[in-house]
């Protein structure tokens, strides 16, 4: 295993670890403003991060380079976030799981037009069993009923959130990669941040929420330290290890992994939560860790 598919595999498990301290917080804040909390903690951690490991040296891009940095945060923060979180409210936590699980199918399609990558016959079949274990697993029978109309609206909404952030995160990956980038890497993670938390804000003036979401965060009582500890597992290392796991492996390979965060979630969310593991959790944990070992070709 290298360092990228590792750095990917330690992604799944921070962001899995978000979700589950997300949900022990509560829901005192709208999904929106949580999510802008969460990213504007990540910004207050990145910048010190980059000013300590690489100094006050903006990475120097050219034009279209740096459109790129500001349109996959752009894409992949202020719009895909806003979706998937209107895929979730619409369908329901399972529903958005199943969509969400068409990430790494985009990605490797997108990397595969865009970037030259291919799979080999092992890593198609892993990739089977990861996406196979993960249905397995989220998959609800007794799920809440939905009318039809809003059916489409979640499907269309959860399909193209995680199109926009596979299409991002494909386009950072030439960048990322780039050797000349290498001493600029946290500065390029903390810009596309900001540009994404900085879509949100516009977003929120254009609707005249700027005041009642900051009534919002600071006038009413929330689990701080809970807020703190997620954001810091999921805007801040899962970002990291994320973007990292890009850099280093191949965008399509690093995407397979990333689907692992559904499982680590399952098995957190029973350790911390007393959340119940039935046989067919169990069934598609397994199918998802054989999958994963298959794709790697280590058996």
């Amino acid at each position: 295993m290298g360092i990228g598919e590792l750095f990917s595999l330690v992604c799944a498990l921070m962001w899995a670890s978000a979700v589950v301290l997300y949900k022990h917080a509560g829901e005192s804040m709208s999904a929106n403003t949580l999510n802008l909390v969460k990213n504007v903690i990540g910004i207050a951690l990145l910048v010190p991060t980059a000013l300590l490991l690489e100094g006050l040296v903006i990475p120097s891009l050219d034009l279209h380079v740096w459109l790129i940095v500001f349109a996959s945060g752009y894409l992949g923060i202020a719009i895909a976030d806003t979706l998937y979180l209107l895929t979730l409210r619409t369908i329901g936590a399972s529903r958005t799981a199943i969509v969400a699980s068409l990430y790494s199918p985009f990605v490797v399609l997108f990397s595969m037009i865009f970037l030259g990558e291919s799979l080999l016959p092992w890593q198609w079949l892993g990739l089977i069993m990861v996406l196979t274990g993960i249905l397995v697993v989220v998959y609800r029978h007794n799920a809440q009923t939905v009318e039809s109309s809003q059916l489409f609206k979640g499907l269309l909404f959860g399909a193209l959130s995680v199109f926009m952030t596979a299409a991002g995160v494909v386009a950072m990956k030439p960048i990322l990669s780039d050797q000349a980038n290498d001493e600029s890497f946290f500065w390029l993670v903390t810009i596309r941040m900001f540009a994404g938390v900085l879509g949100m804000l516009i977003y929120l003036a254009i609707k005249r929420e700027v005041k009642s979401t900051i009534a919002v965060v600071f006038g009413q009582a929330h689990k701080w330290k809970t807020i703190y500890a997620a954001s810091c597992c999921g805007s801040y290392l899962a970002l990291l290890f994320w973007l990292a796991g890009f850099k280093y492996a191949d965008a399509s390979v690093a995407s397979v992994l990333n689907e692992t965060a559904n499982v680590f979630i399952v098995v957190l969310a029973a350790l911390f939560l007393k959340e119940s593991i039935d046989l067919r959790k169990i069934i598609g944990i397994s199918l998802t860790f054989f999958g994963v070992i298959v794709f790697l070709g280590h058996w």
